[in-house]
C-alpha cells in the first residue's frame, strides 16, 4: 500500500525534527505541524501586514526571505514552550537566542540543504499557532490564518478539560499535556486516512466528535472511559503510568497505552459514522456479528465469566470476544496502530534499509484465503501489508527483549481477524469515510473546566 505520510521530518537546517518538537534543538527554528499536509515546518515570521490578527503569523521558513541569519529563524521568546514550573518534574528549557554577529568574522554560510526537504506550501499561505501552544497541551499545531476559530482541529475537538487551577491535584496539567499528545497523534493519523474528523462543539453538533478529559476529584467517583453519540471521555488518570500499569494487570491485558484508548474508542465512533445503517452492515454481521446482542449483559458476562477458551482463534484480544462493538473497537486500534507504525517505519526507510522482507526471521506468511475478499482488486496489496507488519513486529519483539522491555507488539493474529482488518481498510478506504457532512462553524462556547 502507499506511504501516506513519513514521520521523517527535518528543520530548514538539515536535522531531524519531531511530531511533537516546536522548535529545533539544533538552530532554534520555530517549528509548527500542518496537519492538512502532514508535515512538520520550520517557521519565520511572516512577512508584510498582517490585518485583522493580533497574534503572530507565520510562515514556512525559506532562504530567500530569511538570509543566512534572521531574527526569524531563532524562537521568539514570545514564542517560547510554556513555562511549567508549577507542574511537579517539569521544567522548560530557555529560549535559544541567537549568538551576536562578529563584524570581522567572515559571511556565514547557507545552511546545509535538508536532506528531505518539506514540501513547501503557496507562498502566501500564512499560518497562526494553535491557541494551546501557550497552556500545559504545549500544542505545535498550526491553523491557516483565514480560519475563523484559535484551535486547531485536535484542540478543538475538546469540551471539557481538567481543572487547572485546583490546589488539590496540582499535576492536572502534566497529565493533561500527556492526553493532548497522545490525542494529537490519533487525530493526525485520523486525517492522514481521510476520515472526517469535525468537531461536535464548533464544527458539526450533529455528528461531530467531541472529548471530556476528566479526573476524578480526591476520593470522588472514578472516571469511567467511554463513547456515546460522538462523545469519547477518557480517564485522565490514565496518563499516570503506575496508575495505567495497576489497571493493566488487574485487567490481565498485554498493552494498555493512552493512545491505544483513543484509538479504541475513536473506534466505536467510527462504527456509528461508517457502518451503521449502511452497506456495510451485512458484512460486519458476517465477522463481528450481531450488535444487536445486550451490551450490558455482555460485558458483565465478560468480567464474571471471563472470555471463551478459544478466544485466541477468533479474537484479537480477550476484551474482543465480549460483543462485536468491542470486537470492532479492538480491531480497529489494531489497523491504525499498523497503518501508523508501518508509515513511520518506511517514512524513515527502515523496512528497505534493513531488507526486512529477506531478513533471517522465522515466519510463516499469511495466504489470500485467510482474507475477507481475496478476490477484491488490491487484496494482495494488503496481504503485502500485513506480512510487512508480521516480519516488522517479529523483529522488533526480539529488539525489545533485547533491551529487557516487553514486546512491540505483544499480539497474534489469526485468520479470523486479518479477515476483520481488510474488512475495516475496506470501509475506510472506500470513499464512503469523505462524504462527511459539510463543517459548520459554531461560536464557540468558553471550554470547560472540570470542577
Amino acid at each position: 500500500m502507499p506511504l501516506l505520510a513519513s514521520r521523517n521530518y527535518r528543520c530548514q537546517c538539515g536535522q531531524p525534527v519531531y511530531f511533537r518538537n516546536s522548535a529545533c534543538l539544533t538552530c532554534g527554528s520555530p517549528l509548527g505541524y500542518d496537519c492538512e499536509q502532514s508535515l512538520v515546518y520550520p517557521l519565520m515570521l511572516a512577512a508584510g501586514p498582517t490585518q485583522n490578527h493580533t497574534a503572530p503569523l507565520w510562515q514556512v521558513w525559506r532562504p530567500s526571505l530569511a538570509g543566512a541569519v534572521t531574527n526569524a529563524m531563532v524562537m521568539n521568546p514570545l514564542d517560547a514552550p510554556p513555562q511549567l514550573q508549577d507542574i511537579p518534574g517539569q521544567q522548560s528549557a530557555p529560549p535559544l537566542q541567537a549568538p551576536p554577529l562578529d563584524p570581522a568574522a567572515p559571511p556565514m554560510q547557507e545552511p546545509p540543504a535538508p536532506v528531505n526537504p518539506p514540501m513547501v506550501p503557496p507562498a502566501a499561505q500564512l499560518y497562526k499557532r494553535c491557541l494551546n501552544r501557550a497552556t500545559p497541551a504545549a500544542c505545535n499545531w498550526l491553523i491557516p490564518a483565514q480560519d475563523p476559530l484559535d484551535f486547531c482541529r485536535a484542540c478543538r475537538l475538546n469540551r471539557t478539560i481538567p481543572d487547572l487551577t485546583d490546589a488539590g491535584q496540582p499535576d492536572n496539567g502534566y497529565l493533561w499535556g500527556l492526553v493532548e499528545t497522545a490525542k494529537r497523534r490519533l487525530v493526525s493519523s485520523l486525517i492522514i486516512l481521510g476520515l472526517p474528523v469535525a468537531s461536535k462543539v464548533t464544527e458539526d453538533p450533529g455528528r461531530g466528535l467531541m472529548f471530556d478529559l476528566l479526573r476524578a476529584p480526591l476520593g470522588g467517583k472514578p472516571v469511567m472511559t467511554g463513547h456515546e453519540s460522538g462523545l469519547i471521555t477518557l480517564n485522565v488518570d490514565e496518563a499516570d503510568d503506575a496508575t495505567r500499569e495497576l489497571a493493566r494487570k488487574a485487567m490481565r491485558e498485554p498493552y494498555r497505552t493512552l493512545l491505544g484508548h483513543f484509538r479504541h474508542e475513536v473506534g466505536h465512533y467510527y462504527w456509528d459514522r461508517l457502518v451503521a445503517g449502511t452497506r456495510w452492515l451485512d458484512g460486519f454481521h458476517q465477522l463481528f456479528g450481531d450488535e444487536s446482542a445486550d451490551y450490558v449483559a455482555s460485558l458483565q458476562r465478560n468480567y464474571s465469566e471471563g472470555p471463551p477458551a478459544n478466544w485466541p482463534q477468533r479474537f484479537v484480544s480477550a476484551y474482543a470476544s465480549s460483543h462485536p462493538w468491542e470486537d470492532w473497537a479492538e480491531c480497529w486500534a489494531h489497523y491504525l496502530h499498523m497503518r501508523d507504525a508501518i508509515d513511520t517505519a518506511r517514512g524513515f526507510g527502515l523496512i528497505a534499509s534493513l531488507n526486512v522482507d529477506q531478513a533471517d526471521l522465522e515466519f510463516t506468511p499469511f495466504m489470500l484465503n485467510a482474507l475477507w475478499q481475496p478476490d477484491h482488486p488490491e487484496a494482495e496489496h494488503f496481504l503485502a501489508f500485513l506480512n510487512h507488519w508480521n516480519r516488522l513486529t517479529l523483529m522488533l519483539n526480539q529488539m525489545s527483549r533485547s533491551m529487557g522491555q516487553s514486546d512491540f507488539y505483544p499480539f497474534t493474529l489469526p485468520s479470523a481477524v486479518l479477515a476483520k482488518l481488510q474488512f475495516i481498510h475496506l470501509v475506510v478506504t472506500s470513499g464512503d469515510a469523505s462524504a462527511a457532512s459539510p463543517r459548520q462553524f459554531v461560536q464557540p462556547e468558553p471550554l470547560l473546566m472540570a470542577t
